[in-house]
């Protein structure tokens, strides 16, 4: 879809505006909006309930309001907003991530957050939708990471530069115009990327159903099957052996390795394997290297080669289940942290359909069972090894093996096609924010089409 231009532009004089509709006025966003108004001017009554927005409650158009707390509690130390109001993160990676939004529906209009949000209060005059996708424009984006100050995670966007960032903004009228062009437009990308993001989700069920189905019945829908005895397992081919995990691998346990083993910059950089360096589909990921000070013939136990598989003991939480993930290791520099356990494998399995096992949904039920913890689950080796497993000859591992590398091959190709198109919509969403808010489209003559119904993409799953 193509929309027209301005019948006429003008010079900014600004680098990253560029050229201008003619009847648009520059002016820096300060003359726009308060930023961050002072908790001060609340004249309310103290004692009355406001809504409360940790930082992870606030996402890109969305602000999630569950939480209650009396204004006299919060007054203190958080920031301040009210309905009406423009949310923006201002620490890395959430700025960069644009979690940004419109207050809306607070608690008696008021609102407390993190010190960690940006309040920006539209002035008389100024549309608070519109200002809300002019903070998401690329070039402030841009700018405003490279102006961020601090160290690694805590680096914030300074106030100045936000107060002081150059804009050309037209009439209310104009705005919110382009605010209701870009709702609609939004909108619609935004529902195309949730659908493309279920079927990311609908591709890993089938994953995950294929490997469960595979290492519990077998590829041979005809052969004959017998009662396991095993809840968890069901029936399973009769030719097949259904034995406690403990005969057909061993666990080594990780070490807690201490903080000041590591330091930066030095000789022999070894990473940790930890509990999140497993990712959903059995694979490692590393974020950054540590340098271990330590000697002594102990630590041969713990240092892990190309080809060694490990596995996860513990959850992070209760809402990221990652216990029991398994993955092989890719490099000869990883070392084995706490939580994590070195597979130790006996001859009566196949090192890759023990990954498959171990991945598979019917591990993972029993696992569950196994663990304990408060507010961290986490498992033992010979809890591990009292979890029953269906073992079929040494020839059909290797031929379920292969049958399932051949179908993961096919849809992690699809997953990643997804996933691009994911990217591409993004890029698409921010290129029409963009080219609107700056003038580089006129959308003053548009109106709504007519709606179109999103396709099923579970069929699209279920033909894979």
């Amino acid at each position: 879809m193509s929309f027209p231009t301005y019948p006429g532009y003008k010079d900014s004089g600004v680098e990253w505006l560029g050229n201008v509709p003619e009847h648009w006025v520059l002016t820096p966003i300060k003359h726009l909006a308060l930023l961050n108004p002072r908790k001060s001017d609340f004249a309310g009554d103290t004692e009355q309930l406001c809504s409360f927005v940790p930082m992870e409650k606030l996402k890109t158009g969305v602000v999630q309001l569950d939480e209650e707390r009396p204004i006299e509690e919060v007054i203190g130390g958080y920031t301040y907003f009210e309905d009406g109001d423009v949310l923006q993160a201002k620490v890395t990676p959430c700025f960069e991530n644009k979690n940004v939004a419109i207050a809306q529906g607070l608690t008696n209009g008021i609102g407390f957050g993190s010190s960690e949000i940006n309040v920006l209060r539209p002035y008389q005059g100024v549309n608070a939708e519109y200002l809300y996708y002019r903070v998401q424009e690329d070039s402030y984006m841009s700018f405003c990471t490279s102006s961020m100050i601090g160290a690694g995670g805590l680096k914030r966007v300074p106030t100045d530069v936000i107060n002081n960032f150059k804009i050309a903004a037209p009439k209310l009228g104009e705005q919110a115009q382009i605010a209701r062009f870009l709702d609609h437009e939004t909108a619609r990308i935004d529902a195309l990327i949730e659908e493309q993001q279920r079927l990311i989700e609908l591709l890993k069920e089938k994953r995950q159903a294929v490997i469960s189905q595979a290492v519990t019945k077998g590829l041979d829908p005809t052969v004959p099957m017998k009662d396991s005895g095993v809840e968890w397992l069901g029936e399973v081919p009769a030719h097949w052996e259904v034995i406690r995990s403990k005969f057909v691998f061993g666990l080594v346990s990780g070490y807690a390795f201490k903080s000041e083993f590591f330091q930066k910059n030095g000789d022999g950089e070894k990473v940790l394997i930890t509990p999140g360096s497993f990712d959903e589909l059995g694979r490692l990921y590393f974020s950054e290297k540590s340098t271990v000070q330590y000697e002594g013939e102990w630590q041969d136990q713990f240092e892990l080669k190309v080809g060694d598989l490990v596995m996860v003991l513990t959850d992070l939480s209760y809402k990221k289940l990652i216990l029991g993930r398994a993955a092989f290791v890719e490099r000869d520099d990883a070392l084995l942290n706490q939580r994590i356990a070195k597979v130790i494998i006996t001859p009566r399995v196949k090192a890759k359909y023990l990954w498959l096992g171990i991945n598979s949904e019917v591990m993972r039920e029993q696992l569950k069972l196994t663990a304990s913890g408060a507010t961290v689950f986490h498992t033992s080796p010979e809890k591990v090894g009292d979890c029953w497993m269906a073992l079929p000859p040494c020839e059909e591992q290797l031929e379920i093996t292969a049958f399932v590398e051949e179908f993961h091959l096919k849809l992690d190709t699809l997953i990643q096609q997804v996933r691009d198109t994911v990217g591409l919509l993004g890029e698409r969403r921010s290129a029409l924010i963009s080219a609107a808010v700056t003038g580089k489209i006129d959308v003053r003559g548009w109106q709504p089409p007519a709606s179109t119904q999103a396709p099923k993409l579970e069929e699209v799953a279920e033909a894979v």
